[in-house]
């Protein structure tokens, strides 16, 4: 079983429809991140950032390790793999045509 598959992706879209945590989202995926450093970021306590971050990382979107004393969060790239290919699913051939489309107004 792939990484992929491993996301339930029930629970990675409602992990999604927060906006704080779509914030939190763009703020580790450049690198990882310490907790305080997420919260200042995003204007958020530390204790509400932790909680988003562990909903994330249960959601399999993002990714945890220790540092000391420190935990880093950062992007799960394949948690969000997962919820692309369950949408993608939904239109294939729109998105096929919608992609030509802007291939050839930009070439």
């Amino acid at each position: 079983m792939g990484a992929e598959e491993a996301v339930d992706v029930d629970v990675a879209l409602r992990a999604l429809s927060d906006s704080n945590r779509r914030a939190i989202l763009r703020v580790i995926r450049s690198e990882p991140r310490a907790v305080g450093e997420v919260a200042q970021q995003v204007g958020l306590s530390q204790q509400t950032t932790s909680h988003h971050l562990r909903t994330l990382a249960r959601a399999g979107l993002a990714t945890v390790t220790a540092d000391r004393t420190r935990h880093l969060y950062a992007l799960n790239t394949d948690g969000l793999a997962a919820v692309q290919s369950y949408l993608d699913d939904f239109w294939p051939g729109k998105l096929a045509a919608l992609k030509m489309a802007i291939e050839q107004s930009h070439g």
